[in-house]
């Protein structure tokens, strides 16, 4: 059996609140391969929104370590930019801007690849128009492109985060509650999309999810965040009524204080 290479390790990772020493996650180990589709459930304050965003650097691990694409995860700058330069973020609240057309939010996901003058003057090349363009109709919105972004319907801004993440050439997606806003037909061609994206260019796709029908739909492999730690990790048509009755009707302690001798290790 040929063992496949792995997107993210996490390896006896703890964070905290900031400012506090309560853990909302708690030695997670976790690896996820490249090419892999994953879905993580759990109630809110699990650690699903911490757990993507130690990923990309957004929060740091109090302890244990973290590698993305083979890059150990380090406060330092420069490893930042390598980790940032190969994770894209998907947003619940899509995080356009507002005042620039749907062509120009895509092109905003190749800003850290252009010279910093015309990244400030927002001068773009042709190629990059016509590389924006392409992207807006693989998610199918080539002729809204003229479009201001607070025009567009909740599915069509979401459609244009997707399109501004595949700008950046990412090599894994983060996507933290997607479709949170969005009606059920629409969530669900949201994850079509991205499914169709992880299948179509190998990249390794994570969504945060409340949505238990869509993640069995949907998810090649689910885990279940439960108290900070992981509880469940099926691969697809395996959840079960007693692991979702886990995930959701738990009284776990919610949080726990962390103690120096819990731990094995700090990032950075």
């Amino acid at each position: 059996m040929i063992k496949q290479e792995s997107a993210i390790s996490f390896k006896n990772v703890y964070q905290t609140y900031k400012g506090t020493n309560e853990a909302i996650l708690k030695g997670v180990d976790l690896t996820i391969p490249k090419s892999d589709f994953c879905i993580i459930l759990g109630k809110s304050g699990m650690g699903k929104s911490t757990l993507l965003r130690c990923i990309n650097g957004l929060v740091l691990p109090y302890a244990g370590t973290l590698s993305v694409c083979g890059i150990l995860l380090k406060k330092d700058n420069a490893t930042m930019r390598k980790i940032r330069r190969k994770t894209a973020m998907i947003f619940q609240e899509y995080n356009l801007v507002n005042r620039l057309t749907a062509l120009e939010n895509v092109i905003c996901g190749m800003l850290p690849e252009m010279p910093f003058h015309r990244a400030m003057l927002g001068i773009f090349t042709d190629e990059e128009k016509a590389r924006a363009l392409s992207l807006l109709k693989e998610v199918g919105l080539e002729e809204f492109g003229n479009q201001r972004a607070d025009k567009l319907s909740g599915g069509q801004k979401q459609r244009v985060g997707i399109a501004r993440a595949l700008a950046q050439n990412p090599q894994i997606i983060l996507a933290d509650e997607p479709i949170a806003s969005l009606d059920p037909v629409t969530a669900g061609g949201i994850l079509e999309l991205l499914k169709k994206i992880n299948q179509k260019e190998g990249i390794t796709v994570l969504i945060s999810l409340h949505q238990i029908d869509l993640a069995k739909a949907y998810g090649d492999r689910i885990i279940a965040l439960l108290d900070g730690k992981i509880e469940i990790d099926r691969k697809h048509g395996q959840l079960t009524k007693g692991d979702i009755d886990r995930i959701y009707n738990s009284q776990g302690d919610h949080y726990g204080n962390l103690s120096q001798n819990t731990m094995n290790g700090t990032v950075g």
